[in-house]
């Protein structure tokens, strides 16, 4: 262990070294999908079930993780999971078809819950005075995971379009896609390697009787009167027993966690149905629709991932200061603002395809020059109507090779607008729903049924991704960009409605404390 780290701090580092490889796993496939689209000849809902069908892994998951890592442990689930990944990232790169690649993106989907295995592991073993900052440490990793996957899909798109001679050997230049999918088996294998070395959570060790260790464990994470102080909050809430899987469902579904419950319940859907997951799997195509072309999109992409890792810094700084409540009702209002932003500038924006256009597409492929010639001139005021009479001139495999080049010639509208408000909601998320949910989730359920709770939560969280993600290009192509940011922008302010009215604040208690004051709130 590094003795510059508090053991506590280094143990959360290597723990949340998974949410680095969820985040670069779920976003690397918005550089990869375009390609993906074009090898296998996907339609709009193919393309949403090759980006969401790890979600839905991951809700298969969710139903189980909590208890899984109630039997067996935080640390040996989590060691699964790793293993998880390195199989799904090996095999999605070498995926020779359309269904085996959504397979093996399923079966990296089912690594997810290490979302909310490894944030009740990080709080297991943290002080309550920086428990929220310990917690947000994962999700801190989780927006470098995304940072990376921006700037490695960037890099392999530059690289496909070098000359170089083993970039060709490689094929790199044919199989751009398979690189990108592939990269994630790194810090797999080296987060595998490193989960043996870590600690069996306290708490759990307590819950399945095993004083002994538990003891020596928190004597090792904290000094002697942290120490004291953390073993009698353990031993009293858990009254020095184990409770089995009938006594934690009874727990969970009992009166007294109506009210956790329903806190956990509404964080976890207004962290999804608010559209990140869109922006963040999507963010090249997004940025494509606005007309600023491929390598301007995907240098863009790589901007929000910056964006996202400064302001998941910010959440880490103010979490434990501000508290958890105030976080989110900023974030939110940051959110309704900039999803209206982004409604604005698309619902502003033109299409034409003038005499210009055609000519230049009749250099390369007159045949298809001479179909959109009916069109030629015409003005389009939505983006739905203009793809709408593309689709009905071209053919299937015309319209998906030619839709980006098309829509870059054709549309005026201010992209800068557009990638403001884009930033500003992803900095928005960043510092509020991001962090806190999982800061919240992993305080507001007592021990005995924390990781069900939070498993159940999880089921929820991840549907609710699973069918934003699938039915966005569906959106996409039949309301349009305006309309889909507007609905987004809309559920937000339900949101900000539900948690200035409903939601309790955590900071600063323990875990045993946040469960007592929770408990009565139903009675």
């Amino acid at each position: 262990m590094n003795k510059a780290l508090s053991p506590s701090l280094y143990y959360t580092l290597i723990v949340s070294l998974g949410g680095f490889i969820f985040g670069f796993d779920a976003s690397v496939i918005s550089g990869a999908i375009g390609f993906i689209d074009v090898e296998f000849g996907l339609n709009d809902w193919q393309q949403g079930f090759v980006v969401s069908s790890p979600t839905l892994g991951a809700l298969i998951a969710m139903l189980f993780a909590g208890a899984v890592s109630d039997a067996i442990g935080r640390r040996k689930a989590l060691i699964i999971v790793a293993s998880l990944y390195l199989i799904s990232s090996i095999c999605s790169a070498l995926a020779p078809s359309y269904a085996l690649l959504v397979l093996a993106r399923f079966i990296g989907g089912v690594a997810f819950c290490s979302l909310i295995i490894a944030p009740v592991y990080i709080s297991e073993i943290s002080a309550p005075e920086n428990r929220g900052k310990m917690v947000s440490v994962n999700q801190l990793n989780i927006v470098f995971g995304f940072a990376l996957s921006y700037f490695s899909n960037y890099y392999f798109l530059q690289l496909s379009a070098s000359e170089l001679s083993w970039v060709k050997e490689l094929s790199i230049d044919t199989q751009t896609w398979r690189y990108m999918l592939g990269l994630e088996a790194i810090p797999a294998l080296l987060w595998l390697s490193l989960l043996f070395t870590v600690p069996r959570s306290p708490r759990w060790l307590m819950l399945k009787g095993k004083v002994d260790e538990a003891e020596r464990t928190v004597k090792s994470l904290f000094d002697e009167h942290q120490a004291k102080a953390q073993l009698s909050d353990i031993q009293s809430s858990l009254e020095e027993r184990s409770w089995p899987l009938k006594e934690r469902l009874g727990i969970v579904v009992a009166k007294s966690m109506r009210y956790p419950l329903m806190i956990g319940v509404i964080l976890a859907i207004a962290q999804q149905i608010t559209g990140i997951n869109v922006i963040f799997f999507y963010a090249p195509t997004i940025f494509e629709q606005s007309g600023v072309g491929t390598d301007a999109a995907f240098m863009q992409a790589v901007w929000i991932g910056l964006v996202n890792v400064a302001f998941t810094v910010v959440a880490m700084l103010t979490i434990d200061k501000w508290g958890r409540k105030p976080l989110l009702i900023i974030g939110l209002c940051g959110v309704i603002l900039s999803m209206s932003v982004c409604a604005y500038g698309f619902k502003q924006a033109t299409y034409q395809l003038d005499s210009e256009d055609i000519a230049e597409l009749r250099i390369t492929d007159n045949r298809v020059a001479a179909k959109l010639t009916t069109i030629e001139n015409e003005t389009f005021y939505s983006d739905v109507a203009f793809k709408q009479s593309l689709r009905d001139n071209l053919t299937e495999v015309e319209y998906d090779s030619l839709q980006q080049q098309l829509l870059n010639s054709s549309i005026t509208m201010n992209a800068p607008l557009v990638l403001f408000g884009i930033i500003a909601f992803v900095a928005s998320f960043a510092m509020s729903l991001g962090p806190v949910m999982w800061a919240m989730l992993a305080e507001i359920f007592p021990n005995q049924a924390r990781a069900l709770a939070i498993s159940l939560v999880g089921v929820v969280n991840s549907l609710t991704s699973f069918l934003v993600q699938l039915v966005f290009p569906w959106e996409l192509m039949n309301l349009g960009a305006a309309t889909t940011f507007a609905i987004y922008g809309a559920f937000a302010l339900i949101s900000l409605i539900l948690v200035v009215k409903l939601f309790p604040e955590t900071k600063g208690r323990t875990l045993e404390q946040i469960a007592e004051e929770l408990a009565p709130a139903t009675k």
